[in-house]
């Protein structure tokens, strides 16, 4: 709809708080509040009037309102007895109305000086909102600047966020110039409630909910500009999406600013290349070339995860290739072929084969091949295999999203009576790997999405027992609402790293459909066959994204125990380097990884040695070498050094990392 443009005027929706006289019905509802008050109120009453009842303050302080549980707008009505909760800043539920908003403001400010664009979708996310615009050049940082300048005059103008519904004809004429929202709008039923957002110059077909008026967004920020393709489909036009991010308060938008610099301070694909850990080739899109020091890396956290796993899992190796037979039986062929990387037959033509996205069907087989006694349950396999996903060549990110990666995955089979107690066990045997790295870990419990396998008496059974012993452990989770995977419910864990962020890792998924599948069996007490259940177990993800994340979290200052490169010895000249080779060879005598660095100056070498974030360095010279001593430089402590006997420096280094300790 072009700039400018303006539906007629309709009572009683568009207003925050409705005067007496427009309530135009007597009949009353009752609006029960979180603590149990109960108002009547007209019906038609909107969540302003609720917050005006209740007191001036909350009224001016009110962002939206949360009725029978689905978050509205302050002036939608409502036309039966609810419960209702007055979002303000103080809820953290606010945030998302807030940031939607700002969207809205955003398209405003692009349509004000670009009236041509054409006008896509404009969400709330995690961290912000975004959205997409039609045009013909894409988005300069000089244009974004003059956007939020524009955005700021918005805001001062403090335009009413106006809802009205329309009809689908209506809404057709309304955006007639818009081919993108026309589009949308014809997905739309021809019963389903279409309702428009005028705010100022602006309108937009839009479910809400928004904040009252522009003036309530005061503290935002133009982040960057991207191309996206329309509907996220390759095929279709590449838009132009412009992200930013609003908080309620200065200090909170402050404080995010802040952790945008420290994350590209810290963002894992410059820090992997300066520290030489990892290099990706055009030639192999997706898949990492590791240097001898990140193959260090990676074999240390594999290690560390064999060692977590030697006596209570088994260890197994499987074929990265199967025929679509398997595929066909677990149910990938029909649901997940898309990001699968095919092989196609030299015989038939035929794509008949592909590489493994996942290890659950081999697992299944290799349990399968031998009949198994519910005295041997639980069954707990593990792989640690390279699998291969066919992402999206845009989707591709470093080591975040690659086409080839290792999962520390495992698969356990079990009796029913054993998953509350199984669960525990996963439970705090994933947490546990968290903390060694100083990650703080919280749960969700992800139920069944639209698109599964398995009826819905299965999937029924399924979510009542993870639930049940999910709570059996006694820890605090949320609810992810159809985020399961296809074939079962499951629990995942997101841990938040140094600065903050949250990433979603670890996952315990119950899986009823694939023992059917498979017809998997173990023989009872009864001594007749039972189905075992299974459950899909990961910890790390995927090795290459969690090496990610502990780059960024550590800011690639690994513990000493982690670090490829433990400790740097330097000499200070050329007649005590025998005396320096002396204690790297001590030291790697007692596992200590060790180099020495002899030539060029010595400041040279310490500033080398502080740029790879080595540990320690231990400096070598005349006195040093007459005494059986080192004078030792800790990573972060500047110019300290303390000299100790060589003793007790590889006992302080071989204890930290026995003990895998938190530098």
């Amino acid at each position: 709809m072009p700039v400018g443009a303006r539906l007629p005027r309709q009572p009683s929706v568009n207003t925050y708080i409705h005067e007496p006289d427009d309530i135009m019905s007597s009949e009353q509802i009752k609006i029960t509040l979180p603590n149990g008050d109960v108002l009547d109120l007209p019906t038609g009453s909107t969540g302003g009037d609720v917050a005006a009842s209740i007191g001036p303050g909350l009224a001016k302080a009110a962002v939206a309102a949360v009725v029978n549980g689905e978050t509205i707008g302050l002036m939608e009505p409502i036309e039966s007895d609810a419960e209702i909760q007055i979002l303000t800043e103080r809820d953290e539920d606010s945030l998302a109305v807030l940031r939607h908003s700002a969207a809205h403001v955003l398209a405003t400010a692009v349509r004000e000086l670009r009236p041509g664009a054409g006008i896509g979708f404009g969400p709330a996310i995690d961290d912000g909102f975004y959205y997409d615009f039609e045009v013909d050049e894409p988005f300069t940082p000089e244009d974004l600047e003059l956007f939020e300048q524009k955005m700021a005059e918005v805001t001062e103008a403090d335009q009413p966020f106006e809802r009205r519904q329309v009809t689908k004809e209506q809404a057709r004429e309304l955006f007639r110039d818009d081919p993108l929202k026309l589009e949308r709008l014809e997905e739309f039923d021809d019963n389903e409630v279409i309702t428009v957002y005028e705010n100022g110059p602006f309108l937009d077909l839009c479910k809400g909910p928004h904040i009252p008026s522009t003036g309530k967004l005061k503290h935002f920020k133009l982040l960057s500009g991207a191309g996206a393709y329309w509907r996220g489909d390759e095929k279709r036009q590449m838009l132009q999406r412009i992200y930013g991010t609003a908080f309620h308060k200065k200090k909170d938008l402050s404080q995010h600013l802040h952790r945008i610099e420290e994350a590209k301070r810290r963002d894992h694909r410059r820090l992997g290349r300066e520290l030489g850990f990892f290099q990706f080739h055009p030639v192999s899109p997706g898949a990492a070339f590791w240097t001898p020091r990140g193959t260090t890396l990676y074999n240390t956290l594999e290690e560390f995860v064999r060692d977590r796993q030697r006596d209570d899992f088994l260890e197994v190796r499987t074929p990265l290739m199967y025929t679509k037979e398997l595929w066909e039986k677990s149910g990938h062929w029909g649901k997940y072929r898309e990001n699968m990387f095919l092989v196609l037959d030299n015989e038939s033509g035929e794509h008949d084969m592909s590489l493994k996205p996942m290890n659950c069907p081999s697992h299944y087989l290799y349990y399968a091949s031998e009949t198994h006694s519910y005295r041997e349950l639980p069954i707990r396999y593990t792989t640690l295999d390279v699998l291969h996903r066919n992402e999206l060549s845009g989707a591709l990110s470093g080591l975040t999203r690659v086409r080839q990666f290792a999962q520390d995955d495992c698969h356990v089979f079990l009796r029913e009576d054993q998953i509350a107690e199984e669960v525990q066990f996963l439970t705090d045997f994933i947490l546990g790997h968290y903390e060694a790295f100083g990650l703080e870990s919280r749960i969700k419990f992800a139920t069944r999405p639209e698109m599964r396998i398995g009826s819905d008496e299965q999937w029924d059974y399924a979510e009542g027992a993870l639930r049940e012993a999910l709570e059996a452990t006694g820890r605090d989770y949320d609810v992810e609402e159809g985020d399961g995977a296809f074939y079962g419910p499951k629990i995942d864990f997101h841990v938040t790293d140094s600065i903050g962020r949250s990433w979603q890792l670890g996952t315990i998924q119950l899986d009823y459909n694939a023992p059917e599948r498979f017809d998997l069996e173990y023989i009872g007490s009864d001594n007749t066959p039972h189905r075992p259940v299974v459950i899909h177990r990961a910890v790390c993800g995927s090795f290459e994204r969690f090496i990610a994340i502990l780059i960024e979290h550590y800011a690639g200052a690994f513990p000493t125990w982690l670090a490829p490169e433990q400790v740097r010895v330097l000499s200070v000249g050329q007649d005590w380097d025998e005396s320096a080779q002396e204690l790297v060879k001590a030291l790697k005598d007692s596992g200590v990884r060790a180099t020495l660095h002899s030539r060029e100056t010595l400041g040279y070498r310490i500033r080398e040695a502080e740029m790879h974030k080595i540990p320690y360095m231990g400096v070598v010279g005349e006195r040093e070498a007459a005494d059986g001593t080192v004078a030792v430089r800790k990573r972060g402590a500047g110019k300290k050094q303390e000299v100790m006997s060589r003793e007790d420096f590889i006992a302080l280094v071989t204890e930290q990392v026995r003990t895998r300790a938190q530098d």
